[in-house]
This record gives C-alpha cells, sequence and structure tokens, in this order.
C-alpha cells in the first residue's frame, strides 16, 4: 500500500507535494477549492502551472486524490440544494482535471429523515451519471467513501456502494474508498486476519474488488459499531496497531493509496506514517 496523507494547500496547491515530500507520503489527498463554500474562484494558471511542476519533481508522490466539499449532497431533495452540490462536484471535476489528479473522494450524501435509503442512493447515481455526462473527456474517477452511518448518511454498507455502482452508466469513472475507521464505526469487524480476510470475500461478493481504488488508514475513537465518525491516531483506537498490518501488507492494495486523516494534522501525520511503514513486513 501507498501510504500517505490528507495535507494542506496554504501557500499554493503545490506546497502539498512539499509538505508531503517532507514527511515522506507515497500517496497524497487535498482539498482543491473552498471546501465550506458554495462557490469557489478559478484556479490560477500559475497555481496549475506550480502544481503540476511540482508532481513532475516528486514522482515517488502518487497517486494523488482530492477530497470534496463537505457542504456537497447529492443525495438531497431540496431542488436548489441539490443544484448547488451538482455545481459544486462539476467544479471539483473540472479542477481535478486541470491538476491532472487521479481521483475525487466524495462522501456519498445524506437522505432525508422520512425517505427510502434506495432512493437517496438512486438519487446519487442519477446526478454522478448527469457529472459524468457533463465531463466526458475526463478521467477523473470519483470514489465514493464509505461512512459511519452517523445520522441520516447513506454509505454506510457494501450493499448501498453496490447499488450506486449499479446504476452509474460509466462505470470506468466510479470507485470505493474505504475508510477503515468509517467501516468499523459502521460496524464491519476485521479485527483478526480470518475476519479481515472475510471482509474482502463480502466485498467481492457484494461490489466487486475492481472497483476498490483508495483507503482512509484511521483508527477509531468509539468502539465496533458505534456509527459515530471521530478518527483517532493509528493504534491509539479501538481498531488497534496490529490491524493496520493486515492493511499495509495486502498484496492486492500494494499499489492502492492509503490515506492518514488522523487528529493534529501534519504536525502528528509523520509519527503516524512512521508506524505504518513500520508494520511492513
Amino acid at each position: 500500500m501507498r501510504l500517505g496523507a490528507h495535507v494542506s494547500v496554504a501557500g499554493g496547491k503545490y506546497k502539498a507535494i512539499e509538505r508531503g515530500a517532507k514527511i515522506k507520503c507515497e500517496a497524497l489527498q487535498i482539498f482543491i477549492r473552498n471546501v465550506r463554500a458554495w462557490t469557489s474562484k478559478p484556479l490560477e494558471e500559475q497555481d496549475i502551472k506550480d502544481f503540476l511542476e511540482f508532481k513532475t519533481k516528486h514522482k515517488e508522490i502518487w497517486p494523488i486524490l482530492s477530497h470534496n466539499s463537505y457542504l456537497i449532497n447529492l443525495a438531497g431533495t431540496d431542488e436548489e440544494k441539490l443544484n448547488k452540490s451538482f455545481n459544486a462536484m462539476l467544479d471539483e471535476l473540472t479542477k481535478a482535471e486541470q491538476l491532472k489528479l487521479d481521483y475525487i473522494n466524495m462522501h456519498p450524501g445524506n437522505k432525508n429523515e422520512d425517505e427510502k435509503e434506495e432512493d437517496a442512493l438512486l438519487r446519487i447515481a442519477s446526478q454522478l451519471n448527469k457529472l459524468f455526462d457533463e465531463t466526458n473527456n475526463s478521467k477523473v474517477k470519483i470514489v465514493l467513501e464509505t461512512t459511519a452511518g452517523q445520522g441520516n448518511d447513506v454509505g454506510y454498507s457494501f450493499e448501498h456502494m453496490a447499488k450506486i455502482i449499479e446504476n452509474i452508466e460509466n462505470k470506468n469513472r466510479i470507485g470505493i474508498t474505504f475508510d477503515t475507521c468509517h467501516s468499523f464505526a459502521a460496524g464491519y469487524d476485521f479485527t483478526t486476519q480470518d475476519k479481515y480476510d472475510q471482509l474482502w470475500n463480502n466485498f467481492e461478493e457484494i461490489v466487486g474488488l475492481e472497483y476498490l481504488y483508495a483507503f482512509h488508514l484511521n483508527d477509531a475513537a468509539n468502539e465496533l459499531g458505534s456509527r459515530v465518525d471521530r478518527h483517532e491516531h493509528i493504534g491509539q483506537g479501538e481498531i488497534g496497531l496490529k490491524v493496520f498490518s493486515f492493511f499495509v501488507n495486502d498484496e492486492k492494495f500494494s499499489e492502492h493509496p492509503g490515506i492518514l486523516e488522523t487528529p493534529d494534522g501534519i504536525e502528528k501525520y509523520e509519527e503516524n506514517l512512521r508506524k505504518l511503514k513500520n508494520l511492513r513486513k
């Protein structure tokens, strides 16, 4: 697994690559637009140029993915907010293409209190199909992040992901990010080698391993099945250090990015990365 972290772009997008290289990241995740606002100004030509230069300079860091805005909810029923979400996601795709990124990590969304989960999942697929139609010359994939199932969030089960993918027309543009904290909180137990192996047997059967493109490697502050999305430092949570060795040493995922989103950002990433790298056999 290619180990990395979600790194700040403060001072310019290229700065994230610089920061990632400093802490010996092998892969990277960044924000490419204001994640707490609906609108975002276009990327400046110099920012694009600098980023692509640093990307070429640090070829040891790949893949690079972005994380979408927290406001975006393609499962929503409010027409105005759904349109805003669509346009913001279209902007994400445009910027990702300009920066030659591989993937955009996306939270699937959250449903209305009184609606069926399936309706929300079909709405997500419909919006994604429209986005892929509007960007049909792009190769950027959207990878849907597994969720903890907190509140009305969808995407906490493999069946949810399978339902969305089943309804996507261009399946070359869609995939999954497996978040260890979220899926543990959603009730997926992978804390022994046997349970870990069974997890991927189930994933293969329900979704298909060909759709798994990335990992978020986070320990969990709360117990198995808590439905609480709260990350913890590697080895300091309920998942435990030894369990991460299953992930980092799995030959199936040797070229998949494993991205840290642990608390305290860059200050602790180096320590968390070292823990993960020390698990390699």
